[in-house]
């Protein structure tokens, strides 16, 4: 279904019965069979409905195989004159009347999408941008959405009123009803079409062209001289790798500029306070005065890079991704740049290692700006004894490929003999790659469903008896919950310590949910829902559906830093409330962006993954992790071909060792490569202080004082030797 667009049974069942409405619909008209023309008319009309709600994915494909809505209402116009021509209903003169309806109706929805086309390609602007104040423009609004957009739906509004005309005509014998519903049908879509002059003639002459576009943003890149640039092109699905450094890049002391290039971008981009520039054109990117700016920052290796890199008073900077060994992540592109940035040792001899044109000298190791969030296991402290935020231990389980492999570590954690908690989180394309990691990650989710029934059964039949199903703290269940609803709870601290006047929770007595703690977490999912309506709406605004892209560049001309922070802290709440309103013994499955991986990685105990990023991140918190061990392959081989393997707990084909790796979670005196991991996580990610974010900002203000003194230098060797002009070679 999913190679269809279909997304569930209910979309595949309309679509087979929408083709079978139009077989219907073509015999009956062959027949003139008029009863049946209407009824399976009107019945695809519902089919077409669902499908725009439920299967939007498989009315685009259809579209590109010229089966879209406006060729299916064609071909249901043309059976319409085919039926009339046979019935004899409407005699000569009416079924002439009807033909012209048809065709004005047809005619209406031609002029409608050529108008529409015109206007939204005259309102796309050389440069789009957020919070840059371009209002001086006076770009006008666009057209209500009511009238450019939902085609597929204004065309079944058409199509319903002829049917219902056709059905009263058969009713009555009248044929005036048919020709006055097809009167009403062309009527409405000629409307349309005069409705939306006004805005053609208003987007050709008040809309402002190129060279004014251009002009005001120099002049506002003078006004404000950013100093540093944050530079990105790629598809839409690649928009984290630009994401990840909005954050470390806002936290610059000096002015910054984030420039995209592609337009689908801005709409994925993350609400942040930098002022972000849309510049598709390289010709238009080229007439922009940014000579201001000293440092580019490169958060990816792409073809069209080169249009910055040509500028020659920046300094350019590649942002190596990974922390791993792979050596995908070397590129002979990476010597155009004048420093790359790694985030440790490892990425520094990674390049040196690979010998493709970059100078020792121009690595630069700044650490990982991004996890410095992230909590620290132990941080300060002797290692605690067991996680207190939750009774469980929480095992994450974030696979990034073979989800076939993964199979036998759900079914082992969910069986093991002292119970943990699962979380389970498959990096996005994981489960969507392949048929057989599709079918995979159905599995695993079916074997979690499967447990957590028997534990809510479990968990009942306990609570009715008044003894514990698992091992819990009662105390540490109820901070949660409170704390997730601004209580005043005792609650552990960011790095799992408890308070010093809190009484440690008896960990081998039996437990009960409370009433309380039953209250806390319905209160909480009570919340979290509440919560979940409030980001919606904030989304809503922050990317307001009724504005195009024109109008957001000249209303989003600054960032509004309440909204920010709102937002902020919505998501922040909602984190809280999502892990409070869950049972502590209840595994998940975590899909999409929500949890974030992050907080996934604060709630968990032990990951357990294969070599990636993901791992790479989740080290930063120093707690322990393991590794798959793919098959056919010797562990020491395994350690020594990969970095992280060498802190990891190995995990063998089929689960083999699991028993092994979960005892530290219970005895963390068994935990064998603490040591091992803060020398790794050095290696890797670099030293703990200072923070990532102080070397990343040192290494922008470094680079940016070496460009000044470079365009000083460059200055200074073209400018005019003294009394220039006034004396000649001949003289």
């Amino acid at each position: 279904m999913n190679r269809l667009g279909i997304e569930s049974p209910r979309g595949l069942v309309a679509f087979a019965a929408l083709t079978g409405c139009l077989v219907a619909m073509a015999v009956a008209a062959l027949t003139g069979a008029g009863g049946v023309f209407a009824a399976a008319g009107l019945a695809g009309c519902g089919c077409e409905l669902l499908l725009h709600r439920t299967a939007p994915g498989l009315m685009t494909r259809l579209g590109r195989l010229h089966m879209g809505a406006t060729s299916r209402f064609e071909f249901r116009c043309v059976l319409l004159l085919l039926l009339l021509g046979r019935l004899h209903v409407t005699g000569p003169i009416g079924l002439a009347a009807a033909m012209t309806l048809v065709l004005c109706l047809l005619a209406g929805q031609a002029l409608h999408a050529a108008l529409t086309t015109l206007i939204r390609r005259r309102r796309a602007l050389a440069v789009a941008a957020r919070n840059i104040d371009l209002r001086r423009l006076d770009i006008s609004d666009r057209p209500p959405r009511r009238l450019t957009e939902w085609p597929g739906q204004r065309i079944l509004v058409y199509e319903l009123s002829a049917l219902l005309g056709l059905t009263a005509s058969l009713t009555t014998g009248d044929a005036r009803w048919v020709v006055a519903a097809l009167t009403l049908a062309a009527g409405s879509s000629l409307i349309t079409v005069v409705a939306l002059v006004p805005y053609l003639v208003r987007a050709t002459r008040r809309l402002p062209g190129a060279a004014e576009v251009l002009a005001e943003v120099d002049a506002w890149l003078i006004r404000h001289r950013p100093r540093t640039v944050l530079y990105f092109s790629g598809p839409r699905d690649r928009a984290d790798q630009v994401t990840r450094w909005l954050g470390p890049v806002a936290a610059l002391h000096t002015p910054s500029l984030v420039i995209l290039r592609e337009r689908e971008l801005l709409e994925a981009l993350e609400p942040t306070p930098l002022p972000v520039l849309c510049v598709p054109s390289a010709a238009h990117l080229s007439q922009l005065d940014l000579s201001g700016v000293r440092v580019a920052l490169y958060p990816a290796n792409t073809g069209r890079n080169i249009h910055l890199l040509r500028i020659p008073t920046m300094q350019h900077v590649f942002l190596a991704p990974g922390d791993g060994d792979e050596t995908a992540a070397v590129d002979p592109y990476s010597k155009v740049y004048d420093q790359v940035w790694v985030a440790a040792e490892a990425g520094r001899r990674r390049y040196v290692r690979a010998a493709v044109g970059v100078e020792e000298a121009d690595i630069v190791e700044i650490g990982r700006p991004q996890l410095d969030g992230l909590h620290v296991a132990g941080a300060g402290h002797a290692p605690a004894p067991t996680p207190t935020a939750t009774p469980l231990p929480t095992v994450l389980y974030a696979p990034t490929r073979d989800l076939a492999a993964g199979e036998p570590i759900v079914r082992a954690l969910l069986e093991t003999e002292r119970p943990v908690r699962l979380l389970y989180r498959p990096h996005p394309p994981a489960g969507h790659r392949s048929p057989e990691d599709h079918a995979a990650h159905r599995r695993i989710v079916a074997l979690i469903q499967a447990a957590n029934e028997r534990r809510a059964t479990e968990a009942l039949a306990a609570n009715a008896l008044g003894k514990g199903a698992f091992t819990a703290d009662a105390v540490s269940a109820d901070a949660l919950a409170a704390e997730a609803l601004g209580g005043d709870a005792v609650a552990p601290d960011a790095f799992g310590e408890e308070p010093d006047d809190a009484q440690p929770p008896d960990t081998d007595a039996p437990h009960t949910d409370t009433p309380h703690t039953e209250a806390l977490r319905a209160e909480a999912a009570r919340h979290r829902a509440e919560l979940t309506k409030r980001m919606a709406a904030l989304d809503a605004r922050l990317r307001r559906a009724d504005a195009d892209e024109a109008m957001l560049t000249r209303d989003r001309a600054a960032p509004d830093p309440a909204l920010l922070t709102e937002a902020e802290g919505l998501r922040r709440e909602w984190h809280q409330a999502h892990w409070a309103a869950s049972p502590p013994w209840l595994h998940q499955v975590i899909e999409g962006d929500a949890p974030t991986l992050h907080s996934c990685f604060d709630q968990a105990d032990l990951l357990i993954g294969d070599p990636s990023d993901v791992v790479g991140d989740f080290l930063a918190t120093l707690k322990p992790y393991a590794l798959t061990v793919p098959a056919g392959l010797d562990e020491e081989e395994f350690r020594r071909q990969n970095v992280m393997a060498r802190a990891a707990y190995p995990l063998g084909p089929g689960a083999s060792g699991m028993q092994n790796l979960l005892r530290p979670l219970f005895d963390p005196s068994l935990d064998e490569l603490r040591t091992a991991r803060r020398e790794v996580r050095e290696f890797l990610l670099g030293p703990a202080t200072p923070p990532s974010i102080q070397r990343f900002t040192d290494a922008v203000d470094a680079l940016a004082e070496k460009g000044e003194a470079v365009v000083r230098l460059r200055d200074l060797h073209t400018a005019s030797p003294p009394g220039a002009g006034r004396w000649s070679i001949t003289r």
